[in-house]
């Protein structure tokens, strides 16, 4: 979402500087007040008026945003009655942030990867203080994967050289994780991952197909080996519309 709220109580929202058209910004609100349940099928929505005192934009800006969400499905305008939601938007946020190297595993195993660039003979990657210490040779990959051709996020890998060149084929043309963990030779005795939230780069932009400065999740995984040799290093971020984070708290 490319909208954030201003300080001031009742205020306009203020938009952020992004290529995205505004009426596409307004869009992006109104349908996630229709998924989160703030409007519910058979709401009627606020007036042309009000929406455009709401959002500080032109008549013709939250014209476009209602007949977006009228294409989709979402809305449907009455002539002399206003504009009615009649439908909420699929839920794509099926990526679970998981814990266990298994679940992992599964989660990659029936996506589509692409690698960007590899480079087959390159030196460590800048490890962080108790992340272990580096293997001699690594190759690096950067890589897009997609699930049912819409790409959902970009992972740079670092992997220890040795484990390559077992299976370097494979490792080229398959998901990493589901085949490190299913090669009974390597043994994978610490994993560790950092998730943090951040705003796509034009870069990654491009690659995961979102506007500049959206939101995005950034994940670190570092496995280790029984020596405390960092294996594989990935560095992921994916869409921010395609996570979600859910974990039971300690009474």
């Amino acid at each position: 979402m490319q909208i954030t709220q201003t300080q001031a109580a009742g205020g306009p929202p203020r938009y952020a500087d992004s290529p995205m058209p505004r009426y596409l910004q307004v869009a992006d609100l109104l349908r996630q007040r229709i998924a989160r349940g703030t409007w519910p099928e058979g709401h009627r929505l606020p007036s042309l008026e009000e929406l455009v005192a709401e959002f500080g934009v032109a008549r013709v800006t939250v014209r476009q945003a209602v007949e977006l969400l009228a294409r989709d499905g979402l809305v449907s305008p009455q002539q002399g009655r206003g504009t009615f939601v009649t439908g909420r938007p699929p839920n794509e946020r099926w990526l679970s942030v998981v814990t266990t190297l298994d679940a992992l595993a599964r989660v990659y195993r029936d996506t589509e990867p692409q690698i960007v660039n590899i480079d087959e003979a390159t030196s460590a990657p800048a490890l962080r203080p108790g992340e272990g210490v580096a293997a001699e040779r690594y190759v690096y990959m950067r890589r897009v994967h997609s699930r049912d051709g819409k790409p959902y996020c970009v992972i740079d890998i670092h992997l220890d050289e040795r484990i390559f060149r077992r299976s370097p084929k494979r490792f080229r043309e398959e998901t990493v994780i589901p085949l490190l963990t299913s090669m009974k030779s390597v043994k994978i005795a610490k994993a560790h991952q950092v998730l943090t939230i951040g705003t796509a780069d034009m870069e990654v932009a491009r690659l995961i197909d979102v506007p500049l400065n959206a939101p995005v999740a950034e994940v670190r995984r570092v496995f280790r080996d029984p020596d405390d040799r960092v294996i594989y290093l990935g560095e992921v971020v994916y869409r921010g519309d395609a996570i979600h984070v859910e974990m039971d708290l300690k009474p």
